[in-house]
């Protein structure tokens, strides 16, 4: 378990967080240039370190993954955050391992956020494990970065996916935040494409029906209605049919 203000979590103001930049990108803005950028990541000054990281989410260089791990351990979280972010662009086996260990000792939840994300895209299964036990015990941020990064990694081994269903399913069915269930429905719907008919598949339509149909949330209704859809399963498109006939959806 990790000792996390949590109050410091829910105040988004007080913390630039760096995966609002990636999803606002202005693609129509020139990219810096990566080798005004590389020496930056070693300066002297921390903002000059995290501007450079940052530089480094949006562009790939084999040059940058050095300094970018070494910059997970940076005193200031605002660095180790936007390095963490950066290597989910540029990506190794040293830089999955970096991760997976940070993962299991930082305090700030801004960090461990980062780093599930960026286990997300780095297409290795070693990131299954960690994100299974974040999706489990961590704080709502985390958990939920971490429902979605599964869903990205899980899917790559039929193995892996029976590994991450059953926790899915369970944060589903009990986590206290809406946000968190939903993101364990599209992560459902994800993996249950990949999926033969057998046990786990089955309890895997199940919540996702029972989250249709009485989850208080609309959003957590809509996303398993949705993830029903995707995955197309004859047993969640007839309840979802019956819904809309009573009215219910």
């Amino acid at each position: 378990m990790h000792d996390d203000d949590l109050s410091a979590m829910e105040t988004a103001d007080q913390f630039d967080d760096p995966l609002d930049h990636l999803e606002s990108a202005d693609s129509t803005t020139a990219p810096p240039d990566p080798e005004a950028m590389l020496p930056l990541l070693t300066d002297s000054e921390p903002s000059q370190r995290m501007v450079a990281a940052r530089v480094f989410c949006e562009l790939q260089d084999e040059r940058a993954i050095a300094p970018l791990i070494t910059l997970l351990q940076d005193v200031c979280p605002l660095v180790r955050v936007s390095a963490a972010y950066a290597l989910g662009k540029n990506i190794n086996t040293e830089a999955v391992t970096a991760l997976i260990e940070l993962l299991e000792t930082d305090w700030n939840g801004y960090v461990r956020k980062g780093i599930v994300w960026s286990l997300g895209n780095c297409g290795d299964r070693r990131a299954v494990p960690p994100l299974i036990h974040a999706l489990k015990t961590d704080i709502s941020a985390v958990r939920l970065w971490s429902a979605s990064s599964l869903a990205q990694i899980a899917k790559l081994q039929y193995e892996d996916v029976i590994a991450a269903l059953p926790p899915l399913i369970e944060g589903l069915r009990r986590d206290t935040v809406a946000a968190v269930r939903s993101n364990c429905a599209w992560a459902i719907g994800q993996l249950c494409r990949e999926l033969p008919s057998n046990v786990v598949y089955a309890t895997a339509i199940d919540a996702l029906i029972e989250a249709l149909a009485e989850d208080e949330d609309l959003g957590v209704k809509d996303d398993a209605r949705s993830a029903l859809l995707r995955v197309g399963d004859p047993r969640g498109l007839q309840m979802i049919e019956e819904l809309e006939l009573e009215g219910l959806i």
